[in-house]
């Protein structure tokens, strides 16, 4: 790498917001020659401070093996807004050339259930910044081609939704006034997997023509417009005439008792299964519990701390996933982010539950070893809970019905086996 390279690079590290104010401002024409040698590490930092027009046009100025990097790295909401922007045979080949498990994931990223509002959203034209003249924001809009536009959604450095501006307001300011002084409050936004009533009522109850769509950190994916979504309901509504009666392949809360058994009845027999396998590990250590009665009044402390744990990370987990927030490529920092959640919360739990066992047994012993067995079983909970719907999602399975399944399992066994193993190293202090 020459030194140019390698100061560009340091730049794009170190302020990628102001390096992704400059790289807009270059003309495409010389954009190519600018980011040849370019990491494209150091690109995606700088990507994610750009609107979604801006950020296709830098990206369609690297090379293919640059794109399937960036794509790599990407976060979900900017992977989303390539993919999104490019044509679809261009999209195809590209997702053809990357990693089974990134192009699997960036499929189910991209894929949003047809009544949600991201099937509904419309990219942005092209970022309208607070820092903007009037001037510059107009001829924004004219450079776009858009039409039939009333509110103007804008965004900060971080591309983050801080305001609204109304058309008619700027046809009224001066051309030098700065967005800023026009900028008005956003009576609602939404989120790309809004269901598509609630998107009916809030522009009913706030009598808007669009309503903004924002990622989990508030940063601008697009506008759902009264039009687009009188269409849809339309399109909707006549498809319904001509099919008479839908079926749908996902249960719902409404649907057919026999629909819904046959659904859950495979993953219980599973369920029961893996009851068998927590039991055989507490069988294993029969003896022990024949010897020390208190391990057996116990054990569902330890399991139960465990499986509750399990279930928070679970939760967290499962939201970040639906709501596109990571993707299962991030599998590595969820499971590093848990472990340390699952060890911190196990030492402290460790610490009030030995207190506590020690005054009800008066037992040092005992206190020690269910101190250690929540440590362990609270880790395990936090690993699993992250793991487990990512693993299922990977493997084509839906994590809201079998990862609660597996998860209990999980815990359990983890819970039985660390407090249980722990007791028989340390039962000479029993």
């Amino acid at each position: 790498m020459n030194l140019q390279a390698a100061l560009k690079e340091t730049y794009l590290r170190e302020r990628p917001a102001d390096a992704a104010r400059c790289i807009e401002k270059l003309p495409k024409r010389v954009l190519r020659e600018h980011i040849a040698a370019i990491n494209p590490a150091m690109l995606v930092k700088c990507m994610d401070y750009m609107s979604g027009g801006r950020a296709l046009a830098l990206f369609s100025a690297l090379s293919k093996e640059q794109q399937q990097a960036v794509l790599q790295d990407a976060s979900p909401r900017l992977a989303l807004a390539l993919l999104a922007g490019m044509k679809e045979d261009a999209r195809e080949q590209l997702m053809a050339a990357l990693p089974n498990s990134v192009r699997s994931d960036l499929q189910r990223l991209q894929h949003f259930h047809e009544d949600s509002a991201g099937r509904l959203l419309e990219r942005p034209y092209d970022t309208i910044r607070v820092d903007m003249t009037v001037a510059q924001a107009l001829d924004i809009l004219r450079r776009s081609g858009a039409r039939r536009t009333r509110t103007l959604y804008v965004v900060d450095r971080g591309n983050h939704l801080v305001g609204r501006v109304d058309m008619q307001t700027m046809a009224m300011a001066g051309s030098d006034q700065l967005l800023s002084e026009l900028l008005e409050d956003v009576d609602a936004s939404i989120l790309a997997t809004t269901p598509r009533s609630e998107v009916v009522e809030l522009l009913d109850k706030y009598r808007v023509d669009s309503l903004p769509v924002v990622d989990v950190e508030g940063r601008l994916l697009g506008v759902v417009r009264y039009q687009r979504l009188f269409e849809a309901i339309e399109t909707v509504a006549i498809e319904s005439m001509q099919k008479m009666v839908g079926v749908s392949v996902d249960e719902r809360a409404l649907s057919p008792a026999v629909f819904s058994v046959k659904r859950r009845l495979p993953w219980l027999h599973i369920n029961l299964l893996t009851a068998f396998l927590a039991a055989a590990v507490v069988g294993i250590f029969e003896s022990l519990i024949a010897q020390f009665t208190a391990l057996a009044v116990l054990l569902p402390v330890v399991a139960g701390q465990s499986g509750n744990a399990g279930s928070q990370a679970l939760a967290v987990t499962m939201r970040g996933l639906a709501l596109r927030e990571i993707g299962t490529r991030e599998w590595r920092k969820v499971l590093w982010k848990e472990l340390q959640v699952g060890a911190i919360d196990g030492v402290a739990l460790a610490f009030t539950c030995g207190i506590a066992v020690f005054a009800w047994s008066q037992s040092v012993g005992l206190a020690i070893v269910i101190g250690v067995a929540m440590i362990m079983s609270m880790i395990a909970a936090g690993i699993s809970g992250a793991v487990v719907p990512i693993i299922l999602i990977r493997a084509g399975q839906d994590p809201a019905t079998a990862a609660s399944i597996i998860l209990t399992t999980v815990t359990d066994v983890a819970g039985f086996f660390s407090f249980l193993g722990t007791a028989t190293l340390l039962a000479f202090m029993l």
